[in-house]
């Protein structure tokens, strides 16, 4: 039997990418996005389209839809990126950040605690703008204070599931090229997958909790 992966935000880059990655490697691909992409449709086994991580009652259609199957891997990848000028600071762009960043990838996990099983894994997609101590440029008020929120959501996912053999990772993916940044990225949103599912290959119950870089680099709180 294959196994599945969900993938929030799998509509297009990054997310795209690794729908890709797992179809090619003969993983079933449940994609999740707002508004899918006839790319999405063309790779995934199912796609759920018309789905707001940060809406409950989304989330929940979602959580039903997948009711006793098993989800060996989620992939909490659907993000936002903004940027805030200090003086002028948009307080409802942080807030909105934080709620897609931060708050979305723990909906879905608290929504679909019933298909993890034990050897499921869960991969957070965060960034190293998430870092507290690697940051030495300032602004970025809503992204790094969301993916900050995020790593910690994902530390005390790791302890909370661990008793019930479920590994969870933080993985920066890179600086990729994707529409988030204009295509101004360094790697493609293929590398980036590729080196993303090898620190995933590589997640076990006993290095659950890390904050990784797609390379493999150990990245600083």
């Amino acid at each position: 039997m294959k196994s599945t992966v969900v993938i929030t935000g799998a509509n297009r880059g990054v997310g795209l990418a690794l729908a890709e990655y797992y179809v090619d490697a003969g993983w079933r691909v449940l994609g999740v996005c707002r508004q899918s992409s006839e790319e999405l449709v063309r790779v995934a086994d199912h796609v759920f389209d018309g789905i707001d991580v940060t809406h409950p009652h989304d989330v929940a259609r979602l959580a039903e839809a997948l009711n006793g199957q098993t989800v060996d891997l989620l992939i909490n990848n659907a993000g936002l990126l903004r940027d805030e000028a200090l003086g002028s600071v948009d307080f409802d762009s942080i807030r909105e950040q934080m709620e897609i960043n931060a708050y979305a990838p723990l909906r879905v996990v608290e929504a679909l605690l019933p298909t993890l099983k034990k050897g499921s894994k869960i991969a957070n997609i965060t960034s190293r703008m998430g870092s507290i101590a690697d940051n030495d440029s300032g602004g970025r008020y809503g992204y790094r204070a969301s993916k900050a929120a995020l790593n910690a959501f994902g530390k005390s996912l790791a302890m909370d599931l661990k008793p019930q053999g479920i590994a969870v990772a933080q993985l920066h993916p890179g600086y990729v090229q994707t529409r988030m940044v204009n295509f101004g990225g360094l790697i493609s949103p293929e590398e980036a997958a590729l080196g993303i599912a090898a620190r995933i290959e590589a997640l076990t119950l006993e290095n659950s909790g890390g904050f990784w870089h797609s390379n493999g680099e150990s990245l600083p709180w």
